[in-house]
């Protein structure tokens, strides 16, 4: 879901217009408050990616101001930003991309390259999103789990784990299938792959 952060009407229609022409799903803002009141809600936010193109000046909130809230929130790791600004210079666009941002554009701004950036970032924030739900599987496994889960990786049989472990096998075999369920795989592969 592109997110679209801008008070100029003209520019939020002509931006989701050029989503939907990409069949990218997008939801336009007039304001950094109504963006945030929109995330404190969760409406329109999931783990399938987003991304958010941002206007740097706008009454009210700046983008910068916007930016900076998202940064203290942890969000701009998992929905990458892109600045666009009729007013940006180089030194702008050097801070923007040092404090995180995605990318920079100033408008008037190339179609197809800015949306290009924005499958990149979508891309990205899939990617970001699958990484986290991966992390916070694994901190539901136990330290004994955690063990076991290590041996299989390594390629051990069943019968080796408990060896090395000093637990029968079939207490091997429930960490597994304890191991499996919370990691939502069905095979050792699958679970190889989850964590490569």
């Amino acid at each position: 879901m592109l997110h679209i952060v801008d008070d100029e009407e003209v520019i939020r229609d002509s931006l989701t217009w050029l989503a939907q022409s990409r069949a990218i799903g997008a939801t336009a803002y007039e304001s950094g408050a109504a963006f945030l009141a929109a995330l404190d809600n969760a409406a329109g936010f999931d783990a399938a990616g987003e991304c958010i193109l941002l206007d740097v000046r706008m009454p009210d909130m700046s983008g910068s101001t916007l930016f900076d809230t998202l940064a203290a929130r942890g969000l701009t790791q998992r929905i990458p930003v892109i600045f666009l600004t009729g007013h940006g210079d180089v030194p702008m666009a050097v801070d923007t991309l040092k404090r995180g941002a995605f990318d920079f554009f100033e408008k008037p701004f190339n179609d197809n390259k800015l949306m290009d950036r924005v499958e990149e970032a979508l891309a990205a924030s899939r990617e970001a999103g699958a990484t986290a739900q991966v992390h916070e599987r694994l901190a539901t496994l136990s330290t004994r789990e955690r063990e076991v889960l290590d041996l299989i990786l390594a390629g051990k049989m069943n019968k080796v784990i408990a060896d090395e472990l000093g637990i029968s096998m079939r207490t091997v075999e429930v960490h597994r299938a304890h191991i499996f369920d919370k990691m939502n795989v069905k095979t050792a592969v699958e679970l190889a792959r989850v964590l490569k």
